[in-house]
């Protein structure tokens, strides 16, 4: 049976005539807490105080949520000063209340307190484990509340990088070559047999990770080893990729069932390659060109390999493909997606969407709406005989 349009909630008529409640979800548990609480800072700036009742929740290190009462303190973030979200003393969670989805106050003794809000909608702009991985996916889809980005399965695959390559190469796309290692396994952490398979130089990486964080490029053996210790900090579990000597060409795909590609944009870093700190730290890190020059039989081909990851992947929302274009033959590569994207103001995702035609503010709405779609779609399905 189905109750229209979201089942269990019983405040969906009058969403029209009221201001959309809507959690802006950021922080989180992973190493990259303080780009999320950028992204986060972003868009409640983007958000149209006439059209929408903003609640801010970070995560912290610890997994606490966390109520930011004065959006004005989430503002004063930066990266190279990001504010210690542990200052915000009053504890929250999610539930799935008699009237909807609601964010409610924890108590000191772990009790639940007093409902601050019901809700209509989350933007869970978590990236890393424990946010982008499906973790956070399946909370909110528990609950009932719709949220932006891709559900269950295609934040979990497009996080872990050898399960996307595997499926991208069942798929008939393009991707270098890779060799997974197990921290588990450590007889098969093998230097010789590696250069073997991949060449050198190559890259090491965790395999559930963004950012650029743990991500080494290997030359030599004492490299390799001293990389590889630190990258099993991050995950159990790290992949190693072929050096592919090429440009960085990205793509922003938006949309749910149907789904629209943006004109690529390239990044040339000025480091060795596009570390964390050349993302974040350093002005001069990497030079952006949007849109990347590219003929237009390249630029059409980027597009279309995008849209065929995003579907491949069972991907909604937003997300960013990423790739190699090979310098001596032009040969495209995928090498990874994104599934909840930086979103600062000028982090890729919205720069290239910019190039759509979208402003942030309206790409920030049409996500929410995208969000909204979905849930309703997903409310008129059958849960029983």
């Amino acid at each position: 049976m189905t109750n229209s349009p979201f089942r269990g909630d019983n405040r969906a008529d009058n969403r029209a005539d009221r201001k959309l409640k809507i959690l802006v979800l950021c922080g989180g548990q992973s190493a990259e807490h303080e780009v999320s609480l950028a992204s986060g800072k972003s868009i409640v700036d983007a958000l149209d105080p006439s059209r929408y009742e903003i609640f801010a929740v970070a995560i912290d290190p610890q997994g606490v949520m966390r109520w930011i009462q004065d959006l004005a303190d989430l503002r004063r973030t930066t990266l190279e000063q990001p504010i210690d979200v542990r200052q915000f003393t009053t504890r929250v969670s999610l539930v799935r209340g008699a009237e909807g989805p609601e964010l409610i106050s924890i108590n000191s003794d772990g009790g639940g307190g007093r409902s601050i809000t019901s809700l209509d909608v989350a933007f869970p702009i978590l990236h890393g484990p424990y946010g982008e991985d499906g973790t956070v996916q399946g909370y909110l889809k528990f609950i009932g509340l719709p949220f932006v980005g891709p559900s269950v399965l295609a934040s979990a695959v497009g996080m872990d990088k050898d399960v996307t390559k595997r499926l991208l190469h069942q798929a008939g796309i393009r991707i270098g070559k890779f060799v997974t290692l197990w921290k588990h396994e450590p007889t098969s952490h093998n230097f010789g047999s590696l250069t073997k398979e991949l060449g050198t130089p190559f890259f090491l990486k965790p395999v559930n990770m963004g950012s650029s964080i743990g991500v080494f490029k290997i030359k030599d053996e004492v490299g390799f080893k001293s990389a590889l210790t630190e990258a099993f900090q991050f995950d159990n579990k790290v992949i190693c990729e072929e050096f592919i000597d090429g440009r960085e060409i990205e793509c922003a795909v938006i949309g749910n069932q149907k789904s629209e590609a943006s004109p690529p944009g390239e990044i040339i870093p000025q480091h060795e390659f596009y570390s964390y700190e050349a993302k974040y730290l350093d002005a001069e890190g990497a030079r952006l060109e949007l849109p990347a020059k590219l003929n237009s039989e390249i630029s059409e081909q980027v597009r279309q390999v995008a849209l065929k990851v995003y579907r491949t992947l069972n991907c909604e929302g937003l997300a960013r493909v990423d790739f190699f274009l090979r310098k001596k033959d032009s040969v495209l590569f995928v090498n990874e997606i994104n599934t909840m994207p930086g979103f600062t103001k000028i982090s890729m995702y919205p720069k290239m969407m910019e190039l759509a035609g979208r402003s942030y503010s309206g790409l920030v709405d049409e996500l929410v709406q995208l969000a909204i779609r979905r849930r309703e779609d997903e409310s008129r399905l059958k849960t029983g005989r």
